[in-house]
């Protein structure tokens, strides 16, 4: 999922000192990835037939995520058994394998948003226990943090990272702010893990029900007396909503349900944003 890591923080901490509280989110908003397209992964084939083979991964989901009474989708990391780290083993050795350009768009996204997520929930297996994916760091330099920018695996003769697979190819490439639904950073404060792969054929179905499931929990849009509380999703990668607070509040307005929808039109301001990073565990 997008991510803004605590190393942008670092890199303006003396301009935070002088920053207020209100503009802190604003201030994070600057310093979150942008879309920015490697054009090696473009090319497409709209003919193709091709379906990739995401039953592995599919397996792993329903053996090892479940909904908590709050309705957050937890992994049983501490379960995961040998044979099943094998087994995801084995499924990103076969994502290695597929040729990429010659599918076609909607089969290339399932790939992408899969390959992220499976390369995500591989990573905090192998690092556990941790209380945040923030403390797996894996990033270069001094100010680094965190595993979004080391290279994890080679598709088609490209080292890839998880921020190369959000910011790189499947925001510009669909430019389509329900991948913001899918692609899951093993947090509480993300949009949940879909507890089933994604596939060509599902695809607008799944990102339509994720954007809904999201934006009516108090994790996208909390409801308080003071005005609404936005996930701070709504604040990184505001230009991929609209652009504006206003366009914004149209995006949650189309997918929230008739009760949120009449709170969010009488919102004369975003009163705050928040996120939770804590590892999205199974107890």
């Amino acid at each position: 999922m997008a991510q803004f890591r605590r190393r942008a923080l670092k890199t303006v901490f003396a301009a935070m000192l002088v920053v207020p509280l209100t503009g802190f989110a604003a201030l994070e908003s600057l310093f979150a990835p942008g879309a920015d397209l490697w054009g090696r992964w473009q090319t497409n084939n709209p003919a193709s037939t091709t379906k990739v083979d995401h039953g592995a991964w599919g397996a792993f989901l329903k053996k090892y995520v479940s909904t908590d009474a709050a309705g957050v989708n937890r992994v049983a990391y501490g379960k995961v058994t040998d044979a099943d780290k094998h087994t995801l083993h084995d499924y990103l050795s076969a994502m290695r394998k597929v040729l990429v350009d010659g599918l076609n768009r909607d089969e290339q996204m399932a790939y992408w948003i899969n390959l992220y997520n499976a390369l995500t929930i591989r990573l905090v297996v192998d690092f556990y226990p941790v209380k945040s994916i923030q403390d797996i760091d894996l990033s270069s330099g001094l100010l680094g943090s965190g595993p979004w920018d080391k290279k994890l695996i080679k598709i088609s003769g490209e080292m890839i990272s998880l921020n190369d697979i959000e910011h790189r190819i499947l925001r510009p490439i669909w430019e389509d702010p329900r991948i913001h639904y899918a692609v899951n950073c093993a947090s509480v404060g993300c949009p949940n893990l879909a507890k089933v792969p994604y596939a060509a054929r599902t695809l607008d179905d799944m990102l339509r029900k994720q954007a809904k499931d999201y934006i009516n929990s108090p994790r996208g849009v909390k409801i308080t007396e003071d005005g609404i509380v936005l996930s701070k999703i709504y604040t990184w990668f505001k230009q991929d909503f609209g652009g504006s607070e206003a366009m914004v509040l149209d995006h949650l307005a189309t997918h929230a349900s008739s009760d949120t929808e009449v709170k969010i039109m009488q919102a004369v301001d975003i009163d705050g944003y928040d996120y939770d990073w804590t590892l999205n565990d199974a107890p």
